[in-house]
């Protein structure tokens, strides 16, 4: 019981510190006792990475972060080895590789790229009469993440969840194209046939990719289905590399009803992805 009154009355006298004095006390206390250098050091690097579009040496990362090569190397070797960071083909550079990227696909932000492109998308399949779809890479080919169906009586529709091929599609050649060097030759490296996939060289692939960069959209026949051309413009995120393909696979009526034109889908697509991008930009 006395030392109970102690206690108490020892509290009474002693001055508690300001809150913010005390809470800044305990971040720093925490900050000290949960220390992590190799967690930091490959942090650090992953974060140079990022800012370098050409990647960097490996006494470039060793200068700019101001650790020994000795550490540096280890490092590298073991975000080599887990897939974060990649060599180029001679082995002297070192870039960020796509498995962050991918990883950034099953957390929430991509849900709300979905919830920020559907309304979007909603309104363009209504100005257009035609359909559209949202597709993002995943594992080497690109996959499906939303749809939306035209409003006439005619249309053409890929089912939600698809997986569709790399090199043959549109949307597929679009994200190719708002790519790094690096990026790409890792997202062809992953690449694995699709069924029915149509075989392209690298020459022509590469051209079509300048061919799509240069008209900032890509507008072709339709390498799946007869009689359709499909419609994709990239949807970018900060870095100007493209994070989606927002596609219209584009039916043209023959009858006598008076729909919107290929030009004016066109329009209507790149205004649709210009909002979009607004989001995204706002988001960031």
């Amino acid at each position: 019981m006395r030392g109970a009154l102690t206690w108490k009355n020892r509290m009474k006298t002693k001055k508690a510190p300001a809150p913010d004095a005390r809470d800044e006390k305990d971040e720093k206390d925490d900050a000290d006792r949960y220390r992590a250098p190799a967690l930091d050091k490959g942090l650090d690097i992953l974060e140079l990475l990022a800012e370098q579009r050409g990647g960097l040496t490996r006494a470039e990362i060793t200068k700019a972060l101001g650790r020994n090569a000795s550490e540096i190397y280890r490092m590298l070797e073991r975000l080599v080895a887990r897939q974060y960071v990649m060599r180029s083909e001679a082995g002297d550079r070192y870039a960020l590789s796509l498995k962050l990227f991918a990883l950034a696909h099953r957390h929430p932000p991509m849900e709300r790229l979905i919830a920020e492109a559907l309304p979007l998308m909603q309104r363009f399949a209504n100005d257009a009469e035609q359909s559209c779809h949202l597709a993002v890479y995943d594992r080497g080919n690109l996959l499906v993440i939303a749809q939306v169906d035209g409003p006439g009586t005619w249309g053409i529709a890929v089912r939600l969840g698809s997986r569709v091929g790399l090199v043959d599609t549109s949307s597929g050649r679009t994200i190719l194209a708002y790519q790094s060097r690096e990026q790409r030759a890792q997202m062809l490296a992953e690449h694995t046939k699709v069924k029915g996939e149509v075989t392209i060289d690298h020459a022509a692939l590469e051209s079509a990719c300048e061919h799509i960069q240069a008209t900032g959209f890509s507008r072709k026949d339709s390498q799946q289905i007869f009689g359709v051309t499909d419609l994709t413009f990239p949807v970018l995120g900060p870095s100007g590399q493209a994070i989606a393909a927002l596609t219209c696979p584009f039916l043209k009526r023959i009858d006598d009803y008076v729909a919107p034109s290929l030009d004016e889908a066109t329009h209507m697509l790149g205004q649709t992805v210009q909002a979009l991008s607004m989001f995204r930009e706002a988001e960031a």
